[in-house]
């Protein structure tokens, strides 16, 4: 058995996407850290609720581990093995993330499963990001920039959709994937879903140094 980490980001769904084409390797539940204080996913800052309707349109149960904001090491270790160690987690014998090239977060997650008896998998290492976003919409997935670092990338990206035109108007030095923390994405539709998850833009705001726009769902 096997979970996927998810984010509700584009990674996340190319990942569960890859290992879908694979019946043996397919995920059987979905675990995303959300941060207590705020009730939002960890980093993306989406709102719980959407992340609700994207585990129900993707027919997967969720496990949700609560952090605190700025979550020591500790705490997240303490937490995330505690999640690891119950059901219906403690079946699963890996965890798959949809990580494309940075080693020292490989070697942690790889590190920190082995002590509990678990192994990572990388469905989506060491793909050219450039490819790999133009396979993202290639394959119908739509998503929009939730969350962007100031320091990277201009905070009007925030609230933008992940298309073609957007692509176009990256810096050069920043990634198309965001991979280096330029950006986070919600997937709000796509061919894992077995319907689009109707959303609505909300306000942008800047908040622990980083640019987020907050997404609704249509019919609030």
């Amino acid at each position: 058995m096997s979970v996927l980490s998810w984010s509700g980001g584009k990674d996340s769904a190319l990942a569960l996407h890859a290992l879908q084409e694979h019946p043996d390797a397919a995920p059987r539940a979905l675990l995303t850290t959300v941060t207590a204080d705020y009730q939002r996913i960890s980093m993306h800052g989406v709102r719980r609720e959407l992340l609700a309707r994207q585990a129900r349109a993707i027919g997967l149960p969720l496990v949700e581990v609560e952090i605190p904001a700025s979550c020591p090491n500790e705490v997240y270790d303490l937490r995330m093995g505690r999640a690891l160690a119950d059901a219906p987690l403690a079946e699963a014998q890996s965890i798959a993330f949809g990580d494309l090239f940075l080693t020292d977060i490989r070697t942690y997650r790889e590190e920190r499963l082995s002590r509990v008896g678990k192994r990572a998998i990388f469905p989506l290492w060491g793909r050219d990001t450039s490819a790999l976003a133009r396979e993202f919409l290639a394959a119908g997935f739509e998503a929009i920039l939730v969350c962007v670092d100031p320091r990277r990338l201009d905070p009007s990206f925030a609230g933008r959709a992940f298309d073609s035109e957007l692509l176009a108007d990256l810096p050069p030095d920043v990634d198309p994937c965001g991979e280096n923390g330029e950006f986070h994405t919600f997937v709000h539709a796509g061919p894992i879903f077995s319907a689009p998850i109707a959303i609505r833009l909300g306000r942008t705001v800047e908040r622990d140094g980083f640019a987020f726009c907050d997404l609704l769902p249509a019919d609030a």
